[in-house]
């Protein structure tokens, strides 16, 4: 599609979509088109929408639903957060959570949701979220990590908002897997991760992961069979190939005290030896120099 542009507002709304493609501008009626050099570590609101509302995206929404609805089966009365484009996935916890927000990072843009009643969409920087410490109960991180350039300061101030014994959920994409491969969707962009890297990441900022699972096992295959083939073909992926998922979702717990990390067992030492003529023991258990 071609490109429209509008000089009193091109800062605001063109839209990048990948290297030396056009980019589109909603609402204008101006015929002009021009090409621009883009990051393709980044993504704006409107790829990660229309990516949503095309058939393949749907069923992707579908899959990792069900699979966050596994994970967190319960929250009624708590403060869910999400960062990053969590909209597809917080609409079934709509009138049961206590507090309910999807914060979207200033570089990606942000829309209202929902469409209607009050907005939860707050545009944030992502290294100092507006929230009290320990004030989130559970916090859903997707199109997120892997779009960050610093990913331990990010870690840290999703560690600073949590409540202690908070959960933490990460959506990914799988560094093994097809999908991180493909720029024709969100999964294909930014920095893929594998599962021993996640966990060692989560543990260098004090989350302790407790829940492992995958999602997205079909090919990202846009004709018309194969997004019809998509359930069937993740039931049947799950079981034989989860090495190669699109996705890897993470559950961890914030830990309030640093763990100890393992070493080398202390010995017991048979007996204390002292420096004769130093230190001499009197009966009545003083010691004297």
């Amino acid at each position: 599609m071609d490109g429209e542009l509008c000089y009193q507002c091109f800062h605001t709304h063109w839209r990048p979509s990948c290297f030396f493609r056009r980019i589109q501008h909603l609402g204008c009626t101006s015929k002009f088109r021009r090409f621009v050099v883009l990051d393709p570590m980044q993504l704006d609101i409107l790829d990660l929408t229309a990516f949503y509302a095309s058939p393949l995206g749907g069923v992707a929404r579908r899959i990792i639903a069900q699979k966050v609805r596994q994970h967190w089966s319960r929250a009624a009365g708590e403060t869910l957060i999400a960062v990053g484009f969590g909209t597809p996935y917080l609409g079934s916890y709509r009138g049961e959570v206590r507090r309910l927000g999807a914060f979207m990072p200033a570089h990606q843009g942000a829309l209202v949701w929902p469409p209607t009643g009050p907005v939860n969409t707050v545009l944030v920087d992502e290294a100092r979220l507006p929230l009290a410490d320990n004030s989130v109960d559970k916090l859903l991180a997707v199109h997120c990590l892997e779009l960050s350039e610093q990913a331990r300061p990010l870690l840290r101030e999703m560690w600073r908002v949590l409540a202690p014994e908070g959960q933490l959920l990460l959506i990914v994409p799988n560094r093994h897997g097809v999908w991180s491969r493909r720029e024709a969707t969100p999964f294909g962009h930014g920095q893929p991760y594998s599962r021993a890297q996640l966990e060692r990441l989560l543990q260098e900022v004090f989350f302790t992961p407790t829940a492992w699972s995958t999602a997205l096992h079909a090919l990202p295959l846009t004709q018309r069979l194969s997004v019809r083939w998509a359930p069937a073909i993740e039931r049947f992926g799950a079981r034989l190939w989860p090495r190669f998922a699109g996705v890897i979702l993470v559950e961890a717990r914030k830990e309030v005290a640093a763990s100890i990390p393992g070493g080398v067992p202390a010995r017991l030492a048979p007996r204390l030896a002292t420096a004769e003529g130093l230190v001499s023991r009197r009966s009545d258990g003083d010691t004297t120099n």
